[in-house]
């Protein structure tokens, strides 16, 4: 059974940064496609970017890019997402998600196992 453990949220002010991490354990892991997600209080959840097992592919969402950068280290087994220039609109639980997929996905249901999610919060 595949465990994706989220770390690294906290409260940061505008404009500071933050680097999640998204440790794996069970199954090929370092194959899967990894995605985070984020749900702001009343809203839907959403996709914020993802890579692929490899690293040649990823995914932004268009808020986020220029400020966001995931990578991976396979022999680690986590993905790291680090974000700059943090607004309070990216105020939200950050979850990361995987799948084994050729590719990469922006869907939510594409992606089989969620870790438990960490809060970021920005403050103004």
């Amino acid at each position: 059974q595949v465990a994706l453990v989220e770390s690294g949220g906290g409260s940061v002010q505008a404009g500071g940064s933050l680097r999640l991490s998204c440790a794996a354990s069970g199954g090929a892991v370092s194959t899967y496609t990894i995605g985070w997600f984020r749900q702001a209080p009343g809203k839907e959840r959403e996709f914020v970017v993802a890579i692929r097992w490899s690293g040649t592919a990823t995914a932004y969402e268009d808020s986020v890019k220029g400020r966001f950068t995931i990578s991976r280290d396979n022999a680690k087994n986590t993905v790291y997402l680090q974000m700059n220039s943090l607004k309070p609109e990216d105020t939200a639980v950050y979850y990361c998600a995987g799948a084994f997929f050729g590719s990469v996905s922006v869907t939510a249901r594409d992606y089989k196992y969620w870790g438990q999610g960490t809060q970021v919060t920005v403050s103004s």
